[in-house]
């Protein structure tokens, strides 16, 4: 909808894409967190276990049911603009400048997590989500990736030929860069309890 309203306009798309991811992640993270704790993100889950506040034995159906979701969503977006259900993004994002925004935005979000869940389990506010929408919506600005930050984002970009998209080329070394920054926090993590 922002492409199409923006008249080839990158910067207002890019605003538009921004206040309503960050808008829909609110709500979201507010209605399903009290479910599944709002598990949107493999990247968040595998933090949790490996951080001990979720079982091993958990992760692969929320891995499954993540990147399902993912294409899936994509899917309904596609059937929502009456767009080609199957398709496979041509938008190039590739480079170092890429990669290090998509370590810094997955890092950032993660530590974002990290700190604000454990204020909201102290005095059980509503933080969380409301710094990760922000987090999110502020992030899509400054990285140059616009912010993935989430493995089966990623992967249902690949499948979108529009605005949002990514070749699917180029996804995989995105989805390094993501893993790269879930170790850097666990890593965070443990200098931090030590």
């Amino acid at each position: 909808m922002a492409d199409a309203l923006s008249g080839g306009n990158a910067a207002l798309a890019l605003l538009c894409n921004t206040i309503a991811t960050a808008g829909a992640l609110l709500a979201l993270i507010l209605a399903i967190g009290p479910v599944s704790g709002a598990h949107f993100n493999p990247a968040v889950s595998v933090v949790e276990v490996l951080a001990g506040r979720m079982p091993w034995r958990d992760l692969p159906a929320y891995l499954g049911a993540q990147f399902t979701g993912a294409v899936a969503g994509v899917w309904v977006a596609h059937a929502m603009f009456a767009l080609p259900l199957v398709q496979v993004a041509t938008k190039v994002r590739a480079g170092p400048a890429q990669w290090l925004s998509e370590v810094v935005a997955t890092s950032g979000l993660l530590l974002v997590i990290a700190g604000c869940a454990a204020r909201d389990r102290a005095v059980g506010s509503i933080t969380t989500p409301v710094a990760v929408a922000a987090y999110i919506g502020a992030a899509y600005w400054f990285t140059a990736s616009t912010s993935f930050a989430n493995p089966a984002v990623t992967v249902a970009r690949a499948l979108s030929d529009t605005f949002a998209g990514i070749r699917p080329a180029d996804a995989g070394l995105f989805i390094v860069a993501q893993v790269i920054a879930v170790g850097i926090v666990v890593g965070a993590n443990r200098l931090r309890r030590a």
